[in-house]
């Protein structure tokens, strides 16, 4: 939840780099609310609930846009290519690039460090 979070606090910021698990858990967590109002809706007949999923889309649009970006950045492409259909897939499920790239420094390169140490 704290990775969802994360990317909704950076909702606007385009520069930068996203790690896969941030990524990945905001997806996750999109894709579990949306499907999971729309069953919902559909089960139960609640139109309201129709009306909450279809706004929540429109709500998170500009910060999912935001972190593929960032994750673009993190392997070390133009956040253009998530807009190309199929090899945007190819590259977000790709490994960061190691260590700082012109986006900035790789997100979990503290974390190698500390590990190493112990």
């Amino acid at each position: 939840m704290n990775w969802y979070l994360k990317a909704l606090k950076q909702y606007a910021n385009f520069s930068g780099r996203a790690r896969r698990k941030e990524y990945w858990m905001f997806f996750l967590f999109n894709i579990l609310f949306i499907y999971g109002t729309l069953i919902l809706s559909l089960v139960f007949d609640i139109q309201a609930l129709l009306f909450v999923a279809i706004t929540y889309v429109f709500v998170t649009l500009v910060p999912s846009l935001a972190i593929g970006v960032r994750r673009m950045h993190d392997i070390g492409k133009s956040g253009w290519y998530s807009l190309i259909p199929y090899y945007n897939i190819y590259l977000i499920c790709l490994d960061s690039q190691e260590g700082r790239n012109k986006y900035g420094h790789n997100p979990k390169g503290r974390q190698d460090v500390i590990l190493q140490k112990v």
